[in-house]
């Protein structure tokens, strides 16, 4: 951990993926409505069941609840509900029960972004997005917006967390409905305001500091940036030049931010590599892929959603011997990966099959 953070390599890597595919799909579809019904159905049934099956426990009386609410009265508990309805909870000052939905926030953040250029019919202008992104994140770590005056969940502490959750929703919901109209004046309205609230919660209300928020917006619109020089749609040297601003604003950003409890070192490695990775995998895209890589990336999201609650199940692994260790592991593993391809199967297809049928017919 001090030289390499796993978790961050990870999830950056996954930013950058989410960037590569989630504007092509949108245009692809050329329609906002049909964007918002597919992402519907392809995030939320396995992600009801994951969090269901957190939550079984709890509500049986066999456990006690871990995530902390800031407000344990009934209307928090609704708006911690809302929060996850709309899965926005991390920036809505609310914890997450299931610790990985965190990412989740900021992909809706980045749908709300990129439905609001699509909109205004600036979607393929990704690199300057994206550099306007990474500077700004340097200007907010510079100022010290985010390294002294602003703390996280700054918004719900000033506003109250059940107040600005309610806010949120509504706007939300009022957005997405709206940039889904026929009518071009109402979805032009939709997709701006939309993209407001995403911007306000991302620097104003993130349990991450405020220019990591920025910056793992402009790591997603870099992934589109490379989306677009592969497709002709922009210069590969304007990908290229988006890709050394994201990462050296990144980098500097890590580096003025270092404090004991942040691990600079440990963060800006793990960027670094996946920044890497994603270079390297472009360059061998047109080689043959192993079957059982591709299966991996299938089922990725149940791993992604299931594996923490196969954790919470077997527990931690300090203190046992080396060997235990990898037997509980591999044990792990051999739980975890066929329960993804049922999950897969029974879950992911049939619901993204209903949001293909749905959005077919809604025009």
């Amino acid at each position: 951990m001090p030289w390499f953070d796993c978790g961050r390599y990870g999830v950056m890597l996954f930013f950058l993926v989410s960037g590569y595919v989630i504007p092509a799909s949108l245009e692809r579809r050329g329609s906002v409505r049909a964007f918002w019904i597919g992402r519907v159905f392809r995030m939320y049934p396995l992600g009801i069941t994951a969090v269901a099956a957190v939550m079984a426990p709890y509500l049986t009386g066999h456990a006690q609840l871990h995530t902390h609410l800031p407000d344990p009265s009934p209307t928090g508990l609704v708006a911690a509900v809302l929060a996850h309805v709309t899965l926005l909870q991390e920036l809505l000052g609310i914890e997450s029960v299931l610790i990985v939905l965190w990412t989740l926030s900021y992909e809706v953040a980045f749908y709300l972004l990129v439905v609001a250029l699509f909109t205004l019919r600036r979607h393929r202008r990704s690199v300057p997005v994206a550099i306007v992104l990474a500077v700004l994140a340097v200007l907010a770590a510079a100022t010290g917006v985010v390294a002294g005056t602003l703390q996280p969940s700054a918004l719900s502490v000033a506003l109250g967390t059940v107040p600005l959750t309610v806010a949120a929703t509504t706007i939300l919901v009022a957005a997405v409905c709206c940039s889904a109209a026929r009518n071009n004046s109402l979805r032009m309205s939709g997709a701006v305001l939309g993209a407001v609230l995403a911007l306000v919660l991302v620097v104003f209300n993130g349990t991450v500091p405020s220019w990591e928020g920025l910056v793992i917006l402009a790591v997603m619109f870099l992934g589109t940036a490379v989306y677009r020089a592969e497709h002709a749609q922009i210069p590969d040297r304007s990908a290229a030049r988006a890709a050394t601003v994201v990462l050296s604003c990144a980098l500097v950003c890590a580096f003025a931010y270092g404090d004991g409890t942040f691990n600079a070192r440990g963060w800006m490695v793990a960027f670094a590599l996946a920044m890497l990775t994603f270079r390297v995998a472009r360059a061998v895209r047109h080689g043959r892929v192993p079957r059982w890589l591709t299966g991996l990336g299938t089922i990725s999201y149940s791993i992604y959603l299931l594996h923490p609650v196969l954790l919470s199940v077997v527990g931690t692994m300090a203190g046992r011997p080396e060997h235990d260790r990898l037997l509980l592991e591999l044990g792990f593993l051999a739980v975890l990966l066929p329960l993804c391809m049922v999950t897969y199967r029974c879950i992911e297809v049939p619901g993204q099959g209903w949001g293909r049928k749905l959005a077919r017919r809604s025009g």
